[in-house]
């Protein structure tokens, strides 16, 4: 898998087409890219792991993460990740209060949240929503 950050700018559509099709998980480090994810997504799943660099519980989550971005089974899942202190006006419009927080997305509304690293209940609400 590799990251990528990106300005949507002009081109939206085409962007976010040509990225998910490169991409298994993004970082997302703006509002504007945030929101831009979410519309154009439409009814695919959008999965978003709000995060930090010092968080403990974060770095034993990720290999889960990416490993699940990664999987043919998740293909038309859209997984993001959000660093809280790089995007704290993310964090901020999305509630975020303790991380990990997970937050499920479909048509630009959210549909679940959980917080904490638990493989069990992010792997179920994947599966269950996707």
């Amino acid at each position: 898998c590799e990251t990528l950050t990106s300005i949507f700018c002009c081109q939206v559509n085409y962007k976010i087409q040509i990225y998910f099709k490169l991409c298994c998980w993004f970082l997302i480090s703006l509002q504007v890219e945030f929101n831009n994810i979410l519309k154009e997504a439409g009814n695919k799943l959008v999965v978003v792991d709000f995060t930090a660099t010092w968080c403990g519980p974060c770095q034993r989550i990720a290999p889960v993460y990416e490993k699940m971005a990664a999987a043919p089974e998740n293909a038309n899942v859209i997984f993001l990740k959000v660093d809280v202190d790089a995007a704290h006006d993310v964090s901020s419009s999305c509630g975020i209060r303790s991380m990990p927080t997970f937050q499920f997305y479909k048509n630009g509304q959210k549909l679940h949240e959980f917080s904490g690293a638990d493989q069990a209940t992010l792997l179920k609400k994947v599966e269950e929503l996707r």
